[in-house]
């Protein structure tokens, strides 16, 4: 059996459950072939736990130098091969994500996570007030893409524009948008990350893109663009994904009424509930390796070229891993959930990631008693990100007294 739904239209994962799919698909062909379209090959999907947990780890006969996302693989592979960490092979990727470890030490995120903190703080305590608001628009779009801008030292009147750039470059709100879209977002963002390379080089500061444009990899300095592509992945990860479990948290919340309550009350702790909804979340549906060589993966034949995609979204939701799955519980330990991945490509962001929505929590719990839905939440249209564009809802403040 062949599941019928086609994982490279955005149109599939908004007009249908994707928890119910990807429920069917562990039981009956949790490895099947998803076939060709006129102008596309065919690729592999992995569904199960165990199977994606073990790509991740699999860097001996599973390469990411030809892209990491489905769309890309499909047109033909990354032009940032072996130049941008996430999609660069050992060992070139050991000595690339041993320098890029050095944007997340503590002395570097210290100053960073006690900003975070505080414009969290301050936005929640905002909206409250308003009572109504898109909680999308007001609070999610401001964290994630000001964290990151905060890491690089971007200077604050280019932030709006590189958020519009970081929307459009991963996710659509629109159908209609082309894809030619995407590109020119993704494009607009390397051009403005290598004029700020240049800049840096030629006049370093105590920021993150000044270290890496002063640092070597393989005995020599990265190019511009290289550092240019480094910080691009930084800036798209830090963002969308920490900005789509944003908006899957306060959502969740809305429904299970219990839960918000529990951890409002303190009988739940933060950091395990911070788990639970990245889990829960799942903003990056999958990624994307291809073969070096031919091996079984179970039980199919994988020949060398093939690409092989690896569904984080349904293996965070296996049955024989997490119990209920689509039942959100706070509480849940352990929680082994591959939302960051696995293996030598687990994300060098994580802490941050995770800084982000423990900020997030706290000042939920601070300043807020009840979250209410308050309209249509509207879903965004990709084939990798998973999340929401708009969530309307309502807070009621926190008694004082």
């Amino acid at each position: 059996m062949s599941p019928s739904l086609d994982l490279t239209d955005p149109a599939t994962f908004v007009s249908h459950d994707p928890y119910e799919f990807w429920h069917g698909v562990r039981r009956e062909s949790p490895v099947y072939w998803h076939p060709p379209s006129a102008r596309r090959p065919g690729f592999w999907v992995v569904a199960g736990y165990a199977d994606v947990r073990s790509c991740y780890g699999n860097w001996k006969q599973l390469s990411s130098v030809h892209g990491n996302v489905l769309d890309v693989l499909l047109r033909g592979g990354d032009s940032a091969g072996g130049k941008m960490l996430a999609v660069t092979d050992r060992p070139r990727h050991r000595h690339l994500r041993n320098l890029m470890l050095r944007a997340f030490s503590p002395r570097v995120l210290g100053s960073v996570v006690q900003r975070i903190e505080q414009r969290t703080a301050d936005l929640i305590r905002t909206v409250t007030e308003l009572g109504s608001f898109d909680f999308a628009t007001e609070v999610a779009e401001h964290i994630p893409m000001n964290t990151i801008c905060d890491l690089l030292s971007i200077p604050n009147r280019d932030r709006k524009q590189l958020l519009q750039w970081s929307k459009t470059a991963l996710a659509s709100e629109h159908p209609e948008s082309a894809e030619l879209d995407a590109l020119e977002a993704r494009n607009e963002i390397v051009l403005y990350l290598m004029e700020l390379a240049f800049e840096r080089r030629s006049r370093p500061g105590d920021d993150v893109i000044s270290m890496i444009a002063d640092a070597e990899v393989d005995g020599r300095p990265l190019t511009p663009e290289e550092i240019a592509l480094n910080c691009y992945s930084l800036l798209l990860g830090g963002d969308e994904s920490s900005r789509m479990t944003a908006i899957s948290t306060v959502l969740a919340f809305t429904r299970y009424a219990d839960q918000w309550r529990a951890l409002r009350e303190g009988t739940i702790r933060v950091d395990t509930a911070v788990e639970e909804l990245l889990r829960w979340a799942t903003p990056g549906m999958h990624f994307a390796r291809t073969a070096r060589c031919n091996f079984f993966l179970g039980g199919q034949q994988v020949r060398a070229g093939d690409i092989v995609t690896l569904w984080n979204t349904s293996a965070n939701n296996d049955e024989t891993v997490f119990a209920a799955p689509r039942t959100l519980d706070l509480s849940r330990a352990p929680n082994k959930h591959l939302t960051f991945g696995h293996g030598p490509h687990f994300c060098v962001g994580a802490s941050l990631g995770r800084a982000e929505l423990r900020a997030l929590l706290r000042s939920l719990v601070a300043s807020v008693r009840e979250i209410e839905l308050d309209g249509v939440p509207r879903r965004i249209y990709s084939n990798f990100l998973y999340g929401y564009s708009s969530l309307p809802v309502s807070f009621r403040p926190r008694s004082t007294a």
